[in-house]
């Protein structure tokens, strides 16, 4: 769709087309359009070889700074790369991991989870040196010394199996999101379901936020049996939905749909995100 140079337009009734947008990012003094232009390349999948390089360059932008000092147009190209399913782009995003904004580092390893290239394995894997007493939150800031989360579940996507040593002392970090962003990544590195099953028993916990993350996470990596448990955890249907919608896909491409057909357990899914809706 987006690799057409038409006039699109986005949720707010703009419109902008494909070479305006690239033209922005390369050209502008105006950080706003700069850094709108690498949203909506993102959003609308824009796959042109000038936009995949117009971004890249945009890693390295120095006039769009924050006032903590951080650079919101690398965050945004980061995450736009990351939606692009261009892998060529990966070595550049392993240059972000050594940025010193921690969002252009948490941004980039989710774009390189995304992009699914085992070579990000090693710069991702570095980021947890010093292990769990190392993990410890920055003086007068919201988060930790590195995005442990986005790490962890890059790691554990990437099927980094040589790094389950350094993940598992996670499950103890004092943060419960880490706890759970080791626990999912070890189930996917592992395939043991007691790994699962801490994630469905946070299902339980009081704090709304601990129920959402553990519920993203069973979603994320499709654990079947975690479906009746996300449909009756107490929270919002919307994110049930997705969740189940995890469970679902991911089971449907084990069970080889459509050429199968559908398992009781695919129609037992289906009916209670039906439930929900």
């Amino acid at each position: 769709m987006a690799q057409d140079p038409q006039q699109l337009v986005n949720a707010e009734g703009e419109s902008l087309t494909v070479d305006q947008a690239i033209e922005n990012l390369r050209q502008t003094a105006d950080t706003g359009l700069r850094y709108y232009a690498a949203w909506w390349l993102g959003r609308f999948r824009v796959t042109q070889p000038e936009a995949i390089a117009a971004l890249v360059l945009a890693l390295e932008d120095e006039g769009d700074r924050a006032p903590d000092g951080g650079y919101p147009l690398r965050r945004n190209a980061a995450r736009a790369l990351g939606k692009l399913g261009d892998r060529t782009v990966v070595p550049a995003l392993i240059q972000c991991l050594g940025c010193d904004d921690y969002y252009v580092r948490e941004s980039a390893a989710q774009a390189l989870e995304s992009l699914g290239d085992p070579q990000a394995i090693p710069a991702l894997q570095s980021l947890l040196a010093g292990g769990v007493a190392a993990a410890v939150a920055v003086p007068d800031k919201p988060h930790l010394v590195q995005p442990y989360n986005a790490v962890l579940e890059a790691l554990g996507t990437l099927g980094a199996t040589d790094a389950v040593d350094e993940i598992t002392p996670f499950l103890e970090h004092e943060v419960a999101q880490v706890q759970n962003a080791a626990t999912r990544a070890l189930y996917q590195l592992t395939g043991q379901a007691t790994y699962c099953d801490r994630l469905v028993q946070r299902l339980q916990e009081p704090n709304l936020q601990l129920r959402r993350s553990a519920m993203m996470d069973l979603g994320a990596i499709g654990y079947l049996p975690a479906a009746q448990p996300i449909a009756a955890t107490q929270a919002e249907n919307s994110l049930k939905l997705i969740a189940l919608q995890g469970v679902l896909e991911t089971h449907l491409r084990q069970t080889e749909f459509p050429q199968r057909g559908l398992t009781d357990e695919a129609r037992q899914v289906l009916l209670l995100m039906d439930e929900l809706l």
